[in-house]
């Protein structure tokens, strides 16, 4: 796989990310890359919509959106993005995980995973969850802060539903960047099913782990992102827009 990437000309081991994280946070929403330009940086990763229409999950070259009714769709067309995370998946360790009771277990499974504090780290599990608990955002608009936006997140709750994480580790330092620690999201292997990941529980999952050590970062040119204030601390802010919001949905 690796000698095929080289002779394509695909990078190895290198994230492309669209736009930043404080941006997103407050509120710069338009389009800033577009999912044909997404795909020619890899074909794995997570992100959102223009809009922030859903959560964006990218899967074998292939882009779904899984919107705020819960319902998934695949991208066959182009669609903007304001925010998304992307590389071409080539996996360092493939291991079996026994099982797991939470998202914190699912992480304290992954740490062990990682050996360093200060690069970046990809993540696929597959197999049967007998729970995941998600949320999909719902369109609004530019200049809504991501803290106000999450307050009416739906949230979904699934039980034995077989499907894939796709998530990523970023280090502390580039909080003002990207999102700092962990980050997934889910996509059943019906395609009918997903969301960001609040929680979730599972066993006999297949663990595929790449360390990555190259970031390239795409800004929006966009007048909106240009004349933007991005010098504030925000952190709190995503925490809290990670966080369930709406208990009881399905």
């Amino acid at each position: 796989m690796r000698v095929l990437q080289r002779v394509l000309g695909k990078p190895l081991h290198t994230l492309f990310q669209v736009s930043t994280s404080r941006a997103l946070v407050q509120g710069v929403y338009q389009e800033a890359v577009s999912s044909a330009r997404l795909l020619c940086h890899g074909d794995f990763g997570l992100g959102t919509f223009d809009q922030l229409d859903g959560e964006m999950v990218i899967l074998q070259g292939v882009v779904y959106q899984i919107r705020s009714d819960g319902t998934v769709h695949r991208i066959d067309g182009d669609i903007g993005t304001p925010f998304a995370t992307v590389l071409y998946f080539s996996p360092d360790v493939d291991v079996l995980v026994e099982g797991i009771n939470s998202f914190a277990a699912l992480c304290s499974i992954c740490d062990k995973h990682r050996d360093s504090q200060n690069v970046f780290y990809a993540f696929r599990v597959d197999g049967v969850f007998s729970s995941i608990h998600t949320r999909a955002m719902r369109r609004t608009q530019n200049g809504v802060s991501l803290k106000t936006a999450a307050v009416t997140q739906p949230e979904f709750r699934f039980e034995n539903v077989e499907g894939t994480l796709v998530g990523f580790w970023s280090p502390q330092f580039v909080a003002s960047v990207d999102i700092p620690g962990y980050h997934f999201h889910f996509l059943s292997k019906d395609r009918t099913k997903g969301g960001h990941v609040l929680e979730c529980a599972g066993s006999n999952l297949s663990l595929q782990v790449e360390t990555v050590k190259e970031l390239h970062l795409s800004l929006p040119d966009t007048e909106e992102f240009l004349r933007a204030d991005l010098t504030a601390d925000v952190s709190k802010d995503l925490s809290a827009a990670e966080e369930n919001h709406s208990e009881g949905n399905s």
